[in-house]
């Protein structure tokens, strides 16, 4: 794996997470080393199929762009719905262990089953009643698609006025050079039924292992510290870093053999990964110490249908619960309304409670935690266009390579070069020590992780070292400027276009800038807003207040995916008809959702020193708890 991006993983590897490790194994409880590893797994198999999914819906099955981005939209919501099930029955019945490992079980089989790819779909054009194919080449950003005519293939493009032009065609063809809008179809053929249902079950199955394994795993990474132990805030550190270790190397690894290789390859390191988390998981049982066990295994083990006991039903029911999904999954629009009912019925208990049974400071407290909620479905929607329209715009609108001719280092003896660059030079790859210098459009997914990792002890310890001196931000003033930048990062993209190639293809720097301030956002949000919800909800409400906040990422995940597809432009075979109207369509998004974030992370500012009023001293360390006893006159 002669790659730039493969050797510059595994400097910040080194460099990040050896301190990391010393302290895992010298300091912390040895269970904290196998839930590091589990999820770090879970992680990798997770990302390492999202680095690839776009491209598989649009250059695998061939769906339009704007349905792809729809049925991604699905996915990652229910990804992120369905851990309130799963943490529910793990607190009832289950236990966080058995639940962990029931959901890793599925996540294995799913991400397995999606290395079967069977053959892909067709394109093909009908013009006057004769039907032509499309010969298709390549993935990613390498996807190259040519209509046969006559038995010999032909690059095609679109005119300035947005016609079908087919290359180089002879003026003897039983069809004209350039086809006028209107005249021509496009349709696909071979969506073979069977992989595509093996397909909607994979998702199906991820969603629901994710379910299961998301919400319990960092339970037990609690569970290990008794209370006030002060090494459990750090190993929450640790754990987090864990977590984007495996997705930064998950996006490096299954991106580059997804569309290296081949879907099947991305897909089956993402599902080994997971089995390699679930090994980690079961041989690591003694070192748990027997904490996540069930809350009352006897009930567990009660017969209550026939032979089986509640902990079978439980199994049994969650199987039929896939096949739920499986329906869901590849109907965004029962989806987009399933969310936005429960979303306002959510909202509505709650405002309901807010003036109905608790007093002013419990309401306003829980006014500030409606208000983040909303900060957090804005900042998601935009944040998480990363693998969905942000995947398709590095693929066609940014140059990845990094370097623009060799550079030979050491006399010759290392060379960093691109492979088109190496072959334009003459140059014998046996003859010198050959680094790839390009990226490919998946592996850009990296690019987040990354920062994070160089980024979070950075911000921790900035947070910290403000925090002594009372000078801490206010969580409103943390989500404004996550919102702030978040949209900064889109408008970057605006100024990078100034210098697009002839290609219409940006510097890959401004691509990087812009996950460096998504990142910086993220790190500003992602580790405040759940804390907050705890910190401002009555007691009796916070795992409901806990659900609403993971139902507004679900929205924002399916928000996210209607806005990418409107990104969409007409392709063929996977591939970009006209890379200029592609460049074009997707700033004119990123631009208008990059100054609403923008202007929304200002307001925030602006409201902060009001607002955070209405915490009521839920943030000082000595805060008393909201007591819900007492009800409003």
């Amino acid at each position: 794996m002669n790659s730039i991006v493969v050797v510059a993983g595994i400097l910040v590897t080194l460099v990040t997470g050896l301190p990391v490790f010393l302290q895992l194994i010298k300091e912390h409880p040895k269970g904290l080393i196998i839930l590091f590893f589990a999820e770090m797994w879970e992680r990798f198999s997770y990302y390492g199929m999202r680095a690839i999914l776009i491209f598989y819906l649009t250059q695998h099955f061939l769906f339009d762009p704007k349905v792809a981005n729809g049925h991604y939209g699905s996915y990652t919501s229910l990804v992120y719905l369905l851990p309130l099930i799963g943490g529910f029955l793990a607190d009832k019945w289950l236990g966080t262990r058995k639940a962990v490992a029931f959901g890793a079980i599925l996540l294995v089989a799913g991400h397995l089953a999606m290395a079967v790819e069977g053959k892909p779909a067709t394109q093909t054009l009908t013009y006057a009643g004769q039907t032509y194919s499309f010969q298709a080449e390549g993935r990613g950003g390498e996807r190259v698609a040519k209509l046969v005519v006559a038995g010999k293939p032909y690059d095609v493009s679109a005119t300035k006025a947005g016609d079908f032009e087919i290359k180089d065609l002879p003026a003897a063809a039983p069809l004209p050079a350039v086809l006028p809008k209107g005249q021509y179809q496009l349709g696909v053929e071979g969506r073979d039924p069977t992989y595509l249902n093996i397909f909607w079950l994979a998702l199906s199955l991820i969603i629901v292992g994710v379910g299961f394994l998301k919400p319990n795993i960092s339970t037990i990474v609690g569970q290990l510290y008794p209370q006030g132990d002060p090494r459990r805030d750090p190993g929450f550190t640790l754990y987090y870093y864990g977590i984007n270790l495996g997705s930064f190397w998950a996006s490096i690894l299954c991106g580059l053999l997804g569309i290296k290789v081949g879907w099947w390859a991305g897909f089956g390191l993402a599902g080994l990964g997971m089995l390699a988390g679930f090994v980690v998981f079961v041989l690591g049982k003694p070192w748990l110490l027997g904490k996540g066990e069930a809350p009352e295994p006897k009930k567990l083990k009660e017969k209550v249908a026939g032979p089986l006991t509640r902990e079978h039903v439980i199994y049994a029911l969650s199987l039929v619960g896939v096949l739920g999904v499986f329906f869901l999954v590849q109907r965004s629009a029962i989806v987009g309304v399933t969310l936005v009912a429960g979303m306002i019925g959510s909202i509505g208990y709650v405002l309901w409670f807010m003036f109905a049974k608790v007093q002013k400071v419990e309401r306003e407290r829980l006014a500030l935690a409606l208000f983040l909620i909303f900060g957090a479905v804005v900042f998601w929607t935009l944040f998480e266009q990363a693998g969905s329209s942000l995947n398709l715009f590095a693929a066609t609108n940014v140059n990845l390579n990094l370097t623009s001719a060799p550079v030979q280092w050491f006399g010759g003896a290392v060379t960093f070069a691109t492979p088109a660059q190496l072959s334009a030079a003459a140059i014998d790859p046996a003859k010198t020590l050959w680094i790839d210098s390009s990226f490919n459009a998946a592996q850009t997914q990296a690019l987040n992780a990354g920062w994070i990792l160089i980024f979070a002890p950075v911000f921790a310890a900035l947070w910290t070292f403000l925090g002594r001196r009372d000078k801490d931000p206010n969580p409103v003033v943390k989500f404004g400027l996550a919102l702030l930048q978040v949209g900064l990062g889109f408008l970057v993209l605006q100024w990078g276009s100034t210098f697009a190639d002839g290609a219409f293809r940006m510097p890959l720097f401004f691509l990087v800038l812009m996950y460096m301030l998504h990142t910086t956002g993220e790190l500003c949000m992602s580790p405040v807003g759940l804390s907050q919800m705890t910190k401002l909800s009555p007691a009796s409400m916070v795992s409901f207040i806990m659900a609403v906040w993971f139902m507004a990422v679900a929205i924002a995940q399916y928000v996210g995916g209607f806005i990418a597809g409107l990104t969409a432009v007409e392709t063929v075979g996977g591939q970009v008809l006209d890379p200029e109207a592609a460049l074009r369509t997707s700033l004119q998004v990123f631009n208008v959702i990059g100054l609403i974030a923008a202007a929304i992370g200002v307001l925030f500012l602006i409201a902060s020193p009001f607002l955070k009023k209405w915490s009521h001293g839920a943030d000082e360390h000595h805060a008393a708890p909201t007591d819900t006893a007492t009800v409003a006159d």
